[in-house]
């Protein structure tokens, strides 16, 4: 069983670098003259014009408040709750609107611990953050259970994540080997 659990954490951590490299759009709050790292160049960047980055290369100039992700791209405690909500009144899956949705909310928790650190926010903010991320993927945990039981139609499909496609997988496999264990008589 932990052969399962390492390849899974594997796998998951595979999609979170996916995650990363994926493109943010961030607007410039404070002035850089911005660097070259082994050849890569990082600015300059100019207060109030936007820039699209991968997020690995974003996360330090948002961290030390050179840009911050537009509202449109942003995850906080009160979208997180819209979610969690979301989820939890539909016995459905709810379809997400990207297929990182959920490393979304893994990678931008430090943005709000940032914010807080720098009395930009107030700790319940991060706290709620965290009550709702917990309850949402409960909540998409118990569905997706629900559906290993049975055959993936198309539509239940496009409502998973990437990540949950992966465990989806497993779930099945292993709940279908310990079903006919003790259904299918040899």
């Amino acid at each position: 069983m932990e052969n399962v659990g390492g390849q899974l954490t594997k796998s998951l951590n595979r999609i979170n670098f996916m995650f990363k490299n994926e493109k943010i759009t961030a607007e410039c709050i404070k002035s850089f003259e911005g660097f070259t790292l082994l050849g890569e160049s990082f600015g300059p960047f100019e207060k109030g014009k936007k820039y699209k980055l991968r997020l690995f290369s974003a996360i330090p100039f948002i961290i030390k408040e050179v840009l911050e992700i537009i509202p449109a791209e942003k995850c906080d405690n009160v979208d997180v709750q819209r979610y969690a909500i979301s989820e939890r009144d539909d016995q459905k899956l709810i379809q997400t609107e990207e297929n990182f949705f959920l490393n979304k909310i893994k990678e931008f928790k430090q943005f709000m611990k940032n914010d807080i650190k720098n009395k930009n926010k107030p700790q319940i903010n991060l706290d709620r953050y965290n009550s709702y991320s917990l309850s949402m993927v409960d909540n998409r945990l118990l569905k997706l259970l629900k559906l290993a039981k049975t055959d993936l139609s198309l539509d239940d499909e496009r409502r998973l994540t990437n990540s949950e496609k992966l465990l989806f997988e497993i779930l099945f496999n292993l709940i279908k080997n310990w079903r006919n264990f003790f259904l299918i008589s040899e």
